[in-house]
């Protein structure tokens, strides 16, 4: 997995490339909260995502919780495999993605 980040007047956009599985998810969890000081919004674009994991959803959930009260957390570009995960488990109703 690789992750880019970058922060726009404190919205930060946060690439992810390949999947987001137990192996990885600890990575993008520390990524994440390295840089939720000052971030007022945070979107993760999700088009060259491959794959999420039960513990990929978990880091999603958490990052949600954190940024309902820091101005929010939205998803772009998740591809139909993905969107399908986020369906089964309640996630496209809990997530904000477009």
């Amino acid at each position: 997995m690789e992750i880019r980040k970058t922060n726009n007047n404190g919205e930060l956009n946060v690439k992810i490339t390949g999947r987001v599985d137990t192996n990885t998810a600890p990575e993008l969890e520390q990524e994440l909260k390295n840089s939720y000081e000052g971030c007022e919004a945070l979107v993760l674009d999700f088009a060259d995502v491959e794959y999420i994991s039960s513990a990929g959803l978990r880091v999603l959930l958490s990052a949600h919780k954190v940024m309902s009260k820091n101005g929010g957390l939205k998803l772009l570009n998740v591809s139909e495999d993905i969107m399908e995960i986020f369906d089964v488990t309640g996630f496209k109703d809990i997530l904000t993605i477009e």
